[in-house]
């Protein structure tokens, strides 16, 4: 059975509120009245180190060091552990009610994974998971992964190397694998291949990998839920 996804193309934004975003089109997936599979939200952050819920306490210290840098720091309540988002970067939220598809944590990793894999074999590259999450080429890690499951709606994500600049990655110790490295699309293929490029074959195979039909969101209704973020965080 294909069910309807809404494509949420938010363009480049912070990561701060691209986590307004994801709550706002969780809280419509989660309302009963709405009878929405859920969205598909596709985002560039500025760039960000972000901590997930398994990560060790990074003090005020590395907070510092890493914001000297010119980047964001968050503490986010996904799974995983720290990473790096930014330019070049084509980050994934899917806000999903699993109800709609398969109601099992397990799956919905593991298609994630089997989508990214697809997408690298349309660049001629060989991809594979392993023990830990996410998607790796070369033996070294081209798609992060790290998700919030609470009460079967998704929410948090991916992040696929485009063209990123991977001197970021060399400040900390990505998902806490040491002596691990990232990579980009753009690396392994020996050419820049950019999110535009990329975006099209990631679409392709998310309708694929999990049985549903792709609608990008009307023009008004992108406008009407930055107004309603913008408005909330006025209020607050």
């Amino acid at each position: 059975m294909l069910r309807k996804l809404l494509i949420f193309h938010a363009g480049f934004q912070r990561y701060e509120t691209g986590l307004k975003l994801q709550s706002y089109l969780a809280s419509l997936v989660k309302d009963p009245s709405e009878n929405i599979a859920g969205y598909l939200f596709l985002v560039e952050h500025h760039p960000v180190y972000t901590t997930g819920m398994r990560s060790k306490d990074y003090g005020s210290e590395i907070e510092q060091r890493l914001t000297a840098l010119g980047a964001d720091f968050h503490r986010a309540n996904r799974g995983g552990f720290i990473t790096f988002h930014g330019p070049g970067q084509l980050v994934v939220y899917p806000i999903l009610n699993l109800n709609h598809f398969q109601p099992k944590v397990k799956w919905y990793v593991q298609t994630l994974e089997k989508t990214i894999i697809a997408v690298c074999n349309h660049f001629n590259l060989t991809a594979y998971t392993t023990p830990d999450t996410g998607v790796w080429v070369n033996e070294k890690k081209v798609c992060a992964m790290g998700i919030r499951v609470s009460q079967y709606i998704t929410t948090h994500g991916l992040a696929l190397n485009c063209n990123t600049n991977l001197s970021w990655f060399e400040e900390v110790t990505p998902c806490e694998l040491v002596g691990k490295k990232a990579t980009s699309l753009s690396a392994e293929c020996g050419r820049n291949i950019n999110i535009d490029e990329v975006s099209p074959f990631f679409l392709l195979e998310f309708g694929k990998h999990f049985q549903c039909e792709l609608e990008p969101c009307s023009k008004a209704f992108v406008e009407d839920v930055f107004a309603e973020i913008h408005a909330d965080s006025e209020q607050k």
